[in-house]
C-alpha cells in the first residue's frame, strides 16, 4: 500500500472515530475539557482532559500548564462527568489530596 492510500485510509478511520464520539458525546483524546486556576496559589491548576473514550483525568498541576508543569495529583475517572466533579470539588475548596487520591 502506498504512502497516498495509507494516509487515505488513516483519515478515512479518524472521521470514522470522530463520528463515533460525537454520537457518544465524547471529547477528543487530550481535549482539555476543564482548566481553571485554583486560588490558592497562582501557580495551581486544574485541569481535565479527555481520554477519547468517555473517561478523562483530573490533575492539580503547578507551573505553565501545558508547556512546563509537574502534576502535584492526578486521578483517571471512567467518565468525563465524574472527573469534571471531582475539578469542581477541588475548586471549591476540597482538599485535592482527598478528592485524587486513588480509591481503597
Amino acid at each position: 500500500m502506498e504512502r497516498a492510500e495509507k494516509l487515505a485510509e488513516l483519515r478515512s478511520l479518524q472521521a470514522r472515530a470522530d463520528a463515533i464520539r460525537k454520537s457518544f458525546g465524547f471529547s477528543p483524546p487530550g481535549q482539555v475539557i476543564s482548566l481553571a486556576s485554583l486560588g490558592v496559589s497562582p501557580d495551581d491548576t486544574v485541569v481535565v482532559e479527555a481520554d477519547g473514550f468517555g473517561g478523562a483525568t483530573t490533575s492539580v498541576v503547578e507551573g505553565n500548564y501545558p508547556v512546563d508543569y509537574i502534576a502535584k495529583f492526578e486521578r483517571f475517572f471512567p467518565s468525563e462527568s465524574e472527573a469534571r466533579g471531582a475539578a469542581e470539588l477541588v475548586w471549591h475548596g476540597a482538599s485535592p489530596r482527598q478528592i485524587l487520591a486513588a480509591p481503597a
